[in-house]
């Protein structure tokens, strides 16, 4: 027991801030609150409400789970796990900064459900067990792109395309499952994905140099066709 802690001790960074933030979500879930500010844009009321969006979203949890555990306990490049994990700290870190200092909330939520079968019931079950507050930036959406991000990028991932557009695929549909699904708004959308960037900047300077050269080769040929 002892030298499995000491093999894999690098993987207690997530195991002890899991506890932190689940800790201090539960706090500002709970809290009072006198006023909250009220997140909302005309393109949510474009979007409409659409229950099948419920698998990609709860598809989101054991996504996020076996990626983590994949870069603890199999992916023998430790830099790549203090990269994802650095990453998410910092992105969940924030998001529990911005929820206390501003708390907000959004009612986009339907009062009633225009269909009725199994996905609308789980619908259901999710609205009862999760609040309608504390969504900026949306983690669902971070969490997922910093998750991407990583396997995209590692070195063991490198060879095994079919993982990794099936990890795009999956990131693209949660992205989408929290607007049609009305638990955030655009802007949350907007603001997650944007902190997804800033983490790629941040914790991948390597892979963004190299991104962004080859856009601007590519760019510079076709400028010169």
């Amino acid at each position: 027991m002892v030298s499995f802690v000491r093999k894999y001790r690098h993987g207690l960074w997530m195991l002890f801030y899991s506890l932190f933030y689940i800790v201090i979500f539960r706090y500002l879930e709970s809290r009072y609150v006198p006023a909250y500010h009220v997140v909302h844009t005309m393109f949510d009321d474009m979007i409409p409400f659409c229950e099948f969006f419920i698998v990609p979203y709860m598809l989101w949890f054991p996504y996020m789970v076996i990626a983590v555990l994949y870069f603890i306990f199999v992916n023998k490049d430790k830099k790549e796990y203090y990269q994802l994990a650095g990453n998410m700290i910092m992105g969940m870190t924030i998001f529990l900064v911005v929820s206390y200092l501003y708390p907000n909330i959004q009612h986009l939520r339907p009062a009633i459900l225009p269909r009725e079968n199994i996905f609308a019931d789980a619908v259901r079950m999710l609205y009862a067990a999760d609040t309608p507050t504390n969504i900026l930036p949306s983690i669902h959406v971070f969490n997922s792109l910093a998750i991407h991000m990583s396997l995209a990028n590692s070195t063991s991932m490198r060879n095994r395309r079919g993982i990794r557009r099936a990890s795009l695929i999956l990131t693209i549909l949660i992205i989408l499952s929290t607007m049609f699904l009305k638990q955030h708004s655009v802007i949350d959308v907007c603001l997650g994905s944007t902190m997804a960037l800033f983490g790629y900047l941040l914790f991948y300077p390597v892979q963004a140099r190299e991104l962004s050269h080859r856009y601007t080769l590519k760019a510079r040929r076709g400028y010169e066709n």
